[in-house]
């Protein structure tokens, strides 16, 4: 559910977007019981779970999983600036972990479009390059995640019309 501040947004098509454009976003604070809580459901490797474990690696202390930071990095791309119509289709995507990220870090996102190409079989859409970098509250880089995703022009396959006006509107 978005709240009033995304609802009074109104979404980006590919007529919008601009290379050179950036976006930012809120920030998210992760603390350690949903940093443990995420690893033990979906990366529990010891280091993600365990403080010895991590001052035992080099981590040097208990890191969130990687996959956890793009989960975050995901959250903050959906509900900060860079609201694209019908939602952020990914098509692929590079993903660095430059350092690692701690209990009781607050994260935030930075995205830049870097490549527009429209479509030439199918006039109604193109594929947009974005590279997002995440940072902690020192500023300092954690994530670099570059992706493609789908966009559609405002005047897309009049089929489409209803699902993305469907999907702005929740």
């Amino acid at each position: 559910m978005l709240n009033k501040k995304d609802k009074e947004r109104e979404p980006l098509y590919l007529d919008d977007l601009r290379i050179g454009q950036r976006f930012t976003s809120d920030s998210y604070r992760l603390d350690e019981d949903r940093m443990k809580a995420f690893a033990a459901e979906f990366d529990p490797q010891p280091f993600h779970l365990n403080d010895a474990a991590g001052q035992a690696n080099i981590f040097r202390g208990l890191a969130a999983s990687g996959w956890h930071t793009a989960a975050i990095t995901m959250r903050l791309l959906v509900t900060g600036d860079f609201r694209i119509a019908g939602g952020l289709i990914g098509l692929a995507a590079d993903i660095a972990w430059s350092k690692p990220v701690r209990a009781g870090d607050t994260l935030r996102i930075e995205s830049e479009i870097v490549e527009i190409l429209p479509s030439r079989s199918k006039p109604d859409r193109g594929i947009v390059t974005v590279r997002t970098v995440t940072f902690n509250q020192h500023g300092d880089q954690v994530q670099l995640f570059t992706a493609k995703i789908l966009v559609f022009k405002r005047e897309a396959d009049p089929k489409l019309q209803p699902v993305l006006r469907a999907t702005c509107e929740q």
